[in-house]
């Protein structure tokens, strides 16, 4: 038992009532004194090891629980115990009504999974027997399974769990059932608690290696949005994928205080990575934030990026190491950590700089008088590979992601009425044919005139001067009524083809120009357009960025430039994405190798927009 302090305490109200005390007694009184009122209210068995059988093996126990006027916390950490001395226990403290936090971790040590249940069980009926108004819940590092979590699914339902500020079941085995479960048990806790007009507030929730996956953890994230109210966010190692991160995305937008946000060793891949940018933009009280080994590569990591520019004011730690992240994309990150004036500590270790690229991030700190804040780069990967077989690999990293997102596909094109065979859905063909080869044809979102529309999909499927000069005075408003304009993606395509036939012909240049002026305004004026996952596509279809996804880049020409060139000029043109696109043009690569010139052309105005904001 921990008794010092309170020993200590107690001992100092001993001295007030003299010395005529033999020195026995007072030990007895301060001993006395130190278990029940005076100290915190705390009762602790901590880490002695012992094994807690049956109701005679803690009749001390039983006692001191008994005794101790004003019972507030119980640790029970690091011993093991059954379902009678459980019941014993429970039954101590059902008359415990100022009951406010278990420490209950690592409790059942070398039980049956059978007796875990009813032993929690049997102390949740005595909680609730009690009026008890808990606080704190911690049975983390007892795995106990979805079944200990039914155990306890009565108490958390219960008015008990109102008041409950921190959950902690870390290292509980739970699975998808048990996240389920829980889900369900806070769901129904909030509405009870809010019927009553003290709604649930969690704030401290903590799941680590559960194996809790997509549909657990998307379970879960429905309660999270729900409460609104959590400032603390623990779920490390739980086999989470994009689709269940992008859920955790959207339900953390709904807790405005979330301080801490930990999701180490999940597995985001640019669509995730790209979700959870967006919402840590509505967030202002963030301080920490763990993506380590989530594999956000460098498209996630400048997503991330964007939102440091955006907001969290008030970072203090940022951890993207093994991320698969490239050197342009981390010095990106580490240029967006200047003006946080209360950083701590930046993590990009693991990640795939190679020396220079390390020289690089190092001196770009150093330049900032933030170097000491950077982490070790001793892991650091190397350069990536930039063969077919980095690319098999990019592409496989997720089975799962791959056969979900093709019953995906497959359920669009049905709805549809598109059949596509499986050359065309990958974009295989002739690399040197932009149109054909790589984009297949965008389907009309709005309904307008057959033949008219059929005219623009002939264009955005085999553009030529020709057909867009065929579309009329009305080409510009034929082409937005032919896109979806909340689609990055598309936007970023139909932006490629449309600039593919650009030329120094004063009409052509000019119908180009107007073409796109029009799909980008109205794309960037939409409020549900992510202008990021636009710039992101177009940097990946240009094939500057590598992506996961199956999508062959195509063949750049001095068009694109030309036409990215004015584009960035414009008003409507997002001037925070202008350091990425600079980032990228500036980085050798072959794509540009037939566009040298009009390259040259759009660095110029990149650099001068650059100083100018």
């Amino acid at each position: 038992m921990e008794y010092l302090g309170k020993q200590q305490r107690a001992f100092s109200v001993v001295t007030a009532l003299g010395d005529s005390m033999a020195s026995d007694d007072i030990a007895k009184l301060a001993n006395s004194l130190a278990k029940t009122q005076v100290g915190e209210g705390e009762l602790s068995y901590k880490g002695r090891g012992l094994k807690l059988d049956n109701a005679q093996s803690v009749v001390e126990l039983v006692q001191e629980i008994e005794e101790f006027q004003g019972l507030q916390a119980l640790r029970l950490e690091g011993n093991t115990v059954g379902v009678e001395a459980a019941q014993a226990i429970a039954k101590a403290l059902e008359k415990k009504s100022d009951f406010q936090c278990c420490y209950w971790s690592d409790m059942f040590t070398g039980r049956l999974r059978s007796e875990i249940p009813p032993a929690l069980r049997s102390l949740g009926a005595a909680l609730m027997a009690a009026g008890a108004r808990l606080r704190v819940l911690d049975l983390s590092d007892n795995a106990f399974g979805p079944d200990g979590v039914k155990g306890i699914e009565t108490l958390l339902k219960s008015p008990s769990c109102h008041t409950l500020q921190e959950l902690r079941l870390n290292n509980c085995g739970m699975g998808i059932g048990g996240g389920k479960i829980l889900a369900a048990a806070l769901t129904e806790c909030h509405k009870q608690s809010s019927a009553q007009g003290a709604p649930l507030r969690l704030k401290v929730f903590i799941a680590g290696r559960n194996r809790l996956e997509n549909d657990g953890a998307t379970a879960l994230a429905g309660a999270f949005q729900l409460m609104g109210s959590l400032e603390e966010i623990h779920m490390p190692q739980n086999g989470i994928n994009h689709p269940g991160v992008t859920a955790l995305a959207t339900a953390v937008q709904h807790n405005l205080q979330l301080r801490v946000i930990n999701l180490n060793d999940n597995t985001f891949t640019k669509r995730g990575a790209i979700a959870m940018a967006q919402a840590l933009k509505h967030l202002r009280s963030i301080q920490v934030i763990n993506f380590g080994d989530c594999l956000v590569r460098s498209e996630g990591a400048i997503a991330i990026a964007e939102a440091l520019k955006e907001g969290l004011p008030i970072l203090r730690e940022l951890n993207l190491s093994f991320g698969e992240i490239a050197e342009e994309a981390a010095l990106v990150v580490a240029r967006a950590v200047h003006n946080k004036a209360q950083l701590e500590r930046l993590d990009l270790n693991g990640n795939c700089l190679g020396k220079g690229g390390c020289v690089a991030l190092k001196e770009t700190m150093d330049n900032m008088n933030m170097g000491h804040l950077l982490g070790s780069l001793s892991d650091d990967e190397g350069e990536p590979e930039d063969d077919e077989d980095a690319e098999d690999e990019d592409e496989d990293d997720d089975e799962e992601d791959e056969e979900e997102e093709g019953e995906e596909e497959e359920e669009e094109e049905e709805e549809n009425g598109v059949r596509e065979t499986e050359q065309d859905s990958e974009g295989e063909g002739d690399v040197e044919n932009p149109p054909s080869a790589v984009f297949t044809p965008v389907t009309p979102n709005k309904p307008a005139d057959v033949s008219s529309l059929g005219d623009v999909s002939s264009f955005l499927s085999f553009p030529s001067p020709d057909k867009l000069l065929k579309l009329g005075d009305r080409r510009t408003a034929l082409i937005e009524q032919h896109l979806d304009m909340t689609d990055a993606g598309k936007i970023a395509e139909a932006f490629l083809k449309i600039s593919s036939i650009y030329k120094n012909d004063e009409d052509v240049k000019n119908i180009v120009l107007e073409s796109i002026d029009g799909v980008l305004s109205k794309a960037f004026s939409n409020p549900s357009f992510q202008t990021y996952g636009f710039i992101s596509m177009l940097l990946v279809m240009m094939g500057l960025i590598k992506s996961e996804d199956k999508v062959k880049p195509v063949r750049v020409v001095p068009g694109n430039m030309f036409a990215l060139e004015h584009a960035v000029r414009q008003d409507y043109f997002p001037k925070e994405h202008i350091a990425v696109l600079s980032a990228f043009i500036n980085r050798p690569n072959k794509a540009f190798e037939s566009c040298i010139a009009a390259r040259r052309t759009l660095q110029s105005t990149l650099e001068d927009i650059g100083h100018e904001f």
